[in-house]
């Protein structure tokens, strides 16, 4: 693996923090350091804004649509020619498998790409109030957007913000989370290379708690993107609000996956194992609660535990491997108190309880596929986010019941829904509040197709041309035409 860069990206030079604080950044697969990243503080993100603002009043927002549309498309261009290098250094500071983050980084390209089409058509409309006056409609762009990005989909999260976001000619302020910094700074010296000005992207690695909440109450910031858990989402919206300025949010999930007695019970299994274990679990919109009608349940449940159980856990370097590490030690353990309690709770443990690991890795911070069967929806693991590769099993009577206990949860991320009626697949989907769903397939997310959620999953919508409101402000222009002088008053 390449030598990668360790220190802020801003104004367009890499730089230590001003009080020279650094922190350790890990493989958590091996239990080994990666790094020693400079830690950002309040005072380097006032020096990001300022030079984020200097570029946005500069000649960035004046860029014609053409050229920032050839920029991104270069820095696109950069990144599937980095895939590997990118996904490498991904898995390493992820623990996820290598495979699937070269596919996240093929999203990523894609995303980016999506939004430099859709640079040159901001399109405003024009209206006629009446023969002496008509307006116009320009959609400019917002200003300096502070993006705050999670630890589970690090270069591809970030890159659902800084594509909408540099299209509407806005600059960035990007905050990356604190245990996956490496690819978002990567991301800033591509975009450079990709003819991308000085200031208008730059990388402020550190805690939240200091540099996200300076973003989230710095004046200088008028629109706060965020991506992550829902309580940290609403600390945001609060201390963003005291300056009024624009939020998103996409947040947390308790995805149902609904699987009725007629579906073809071979594709639900293979679909709804890829639903909860792609990237251990840890995906805001898994569908972590498999509903399935109680006709069904008994063959379902031993066909889903035999798979759970077949899918090889290791090295996330070896293409062999399905599921790779979690995040820490630290919430890996967390996980597993939540799988504890879903048996306290009457569970039963179906798969889970073995875990067998090649040398060199760090067992504390793996978790085996794991499967509880015959939860009740009102048990604590069926309603909290467990963000790791755990599902419960719920069983249901009838259609009536199962969209009951789909809705019955504080989130509205994503759904899935396994039937062999087509009417009753859209009728069904149609009353889960959630904001995709999934009719027999496991797929909730595609560049071009709205991405947000309901509820306390959060608002607004990304990775498609929805995404190009949150970055915009609406402005009317009226023109006269009447030869006669505008007297009112009538003096």
């Amino acid at each position: 693996m390449t030598t990668v860069p360790t220190q802020l990206l801003i104004g367009g030079e890499l730089r230590d923090a001003q009080s020279g604080a650094t922190f350790a950044t890990f493989d958590p697969a091996h239990g080994a350091e990666l790094g020693s990243v400079a830690q950002a503080g309040a005072a380097d993100v006032d020096v990001a804004v300022a030079a984020a603002r200097e570029a946005f009043d500069g000649a960035w927002a004046r860029t014609a649509p053409a050229k920032r549309s050839r920029m991104l498309n270069r820095l696109a261009q950069l990144i599937d020619e980095h895939t590997d290098e990118l996904a490498e250094l991904e898995s390493r500071n992820n623990g996820k498998t290598k495979w699937q983050c070269v596919a996240e980084i093929k999203v990523a390209v894609a995303t980016l790409e999506l939004f430099a089409g859709a640079a040159q058509h901001l399109y405003g409309r024009s209206h006629v109030v009446n023969p002496a006056v008509v307006t116009y409609t320009l959609r400019e762009p917002v200003g300096v957007v502070g993006a705050i990005i999670p630890w589970n989909y690090p270069f591809m999260m970030a890159a659902w913000k800084v594509a909408p976001a540099l299209a509407t000619g806005n600059t960035l302020v990007l905050k990356p989370a604190t245990a996956t910094p490496l690819t978002a700074i990567r991301l800033g010296e591509l975009a450079l290379e990709a003819g991308v000005p000085a200031g208008v992207l730059n990388v402020v690695p550190g805690p939240g708690a200091e540099v996200g909440e300076a973003m989230a109450a710095h004046p200088g910031i008028d629109k706060i993107a965020f991506t992550g858990e829902t309580s940290t989402g609403r600390r945001i919206a609060e201390t963003a609000a005291k300056t009024l300025k624009r939020v998103s949010l996409e947040l947390g999930g308790k995805s149902p996956n609904i699987v009725f007695a007629d579906a073809d019970l071979d594709a639900a299994v293979i679909g709804s194992l890829w639903a909860i274990y792609y990237s251990a679990g840890q995906s805001c919109e898994a569908r972590s609660r498999i509903l399935v009608a109680d006709e069904a349940y008994d063959a379902f449940a031993s066909a889903f535990a035999e798979k759970a159980k077949a899918l090889t856990i290791g090295d996330p370097l070896s293409d062999d491997t399905k599921v790779g590490s979690l995040i820490s030690r630290a919430h890996a353990e967390k996980v597993r108190g939540f799988v504890k309690m879903g048996v306290e709770d009457g569970g039963e443990l179906l798969a889970g309880d073995g875990l067998s690991l090649g040398d060199g890795l760090d067992a504390d911070a793996f978790v085996a596929p794991t499967v509880i069967g015959g939860v009740s929806n009102d048990a604590r693991i069926c309603q909290e986010e467990v963000f790791g590769p755990v599902v419960t099993l719920t069983r249901f009577a009838d259609e009536k019941e199962a969209i009951g206990i789909a809705n019955d949860v504080r989130y509205g991320l994503a759904a899935t829904v396994w039937t062999g009626d087509a009417a009753r697949g859209h009728r069904v989907a149609q009353r889960i509040r959630s904001g995709a769903v999934g009719i027999n397939t496991p797929f909730v997310a595609f560049p071009g197709v709205p991405f947000g959620g309901f509820k306390e999953s959060g608002y607004g919508r990304e990775q498609s041309i929805e995404a190009l409101d949150l970055y915009t402000e609406t402005k009317a222009i009226l023109q006269g035409t009447s030869p006669k002088t505008v007297n009112p008053f009538g003096i």
